[in-house]
């Protein structure tokens, strides 16, 4: 009997990079206008944010149903194996309440962990979720040490532009208009769930500056899975804070950068740099 972990693609694991780590992913489906395709099957992350940049309105993503986990329990669990669902943040999407009403019919077999989070934090759950497989702890065991360890999960990053919270309806024109003049660079986090406001400062160094106060504020547990995220298509925003925080990250050209997708990206637009870590 084995235990398989399984996730959505808020996640940010990719089909190809899940068949290769041995996760089951499961893709929410996006629309452009009139154009519909899969998360992370055929429609990658760099090509979401060609797209977005393109497009005049924000795309529309549509959650897991309860009838498409119930097929990926049953395939999973058909030989007797146990599943570890993590899902996106039920303050985000019904997709966990979807992925509960589904494992319903599987008990004892799949055990379903509400991340509380997204992108990059979601996919460091899996991460130690693998580990944790790897040491031989039972399914039910693992599902209980993720929902202590998501409690020290942190997720933040500081925005490019205040364009597409405007787009979302987030904050209006007026607020996006003076803010834009004024060069302020939100920085926001994941809590509770949900996607909140730090702060904000005037200009991107100084919004990193922000960032890295509040690192220093829950320091990074370094023997958990870590990394730094970045939207749009310039890597090199990532690369380049690294070098520039050599005290933080001593593993340097090292440390794991990981492109955000979709499920958050399409709020916050391009330019953005985060990280993600457990905290100590």
């Amino acid at each position: 009997m084995a235990i398989k972990i399984l996730t959505d693609s808020a996640s940010d694991i990719g089909a190809q990079e899940a068949k290769e780590l041995g996760i089951i992913m499961l893709p929410m489906r996006i629309t452009f206008g009139t154009e519909e395709f899969f998360d992370g099957v055929d429609l990658l992350p760099k090509q979401f944010y060609e797209k977005l940049m393109k497009e005049k309105d924000l795309p529309k993503t549509a959650q897991i149903t309860p009838y498409r986990f119930e097929e990926a329990f049953a395939e999973a669990t058909n030989n007797g194996d146990e599943v570890v669902a993590i899902i996106l943040s039920s303050k985000l999407s019904g997709t966990y309440d979807a992925a509960c009403q589904a494992a319903k019919q599987f008990s004892g077999k799949v055990y379903v962990v509400d991340s509380l989070s997204a992108t990059v934090g979601e996919r460091l759950l899996c991460q130690y979720a693998l580990q944790l497989v790897e040491k031989g702890l039972s399914a039910k065991d693992i599902y209980e040490v993720l929902n202590k360890a998501k409690e020290k999960l942190c997720v933040m990053g500081v925005l490019e532009t205040l364009e597409y919270l405007k787009k979302g309806g987030r904050i209006s024109s007026a607020v996006a208009l003076i803010g834009n003049m004024l060069n302020l660079k939100p920085v926001v986090k994941v809590l509770d769930g949900e996607v909140k406001m730090a702060g904000k400062a005037r200009g991107k160094r100084k919004g990193l500056d922000f960032l890295n106060g509040l690192i220093g504020e829950k320091w990074i547990d370094f023997s958990m899975p870590y990394g730094i995220l970045y939207t749009g298509l310039d890597k090199n925003i990532a690369e380049e804070y690294v070098k520039a925080n050599p005290a933080i990250w001593k593993d340097g050209e090292n440390t794991p950068i990981y492109i955000m997708g979709s499920t958050i990206g399409a709020h916050i637009g391009p330019g953005v740099v985060g990280v993600a870590y457990f905290a100590e």
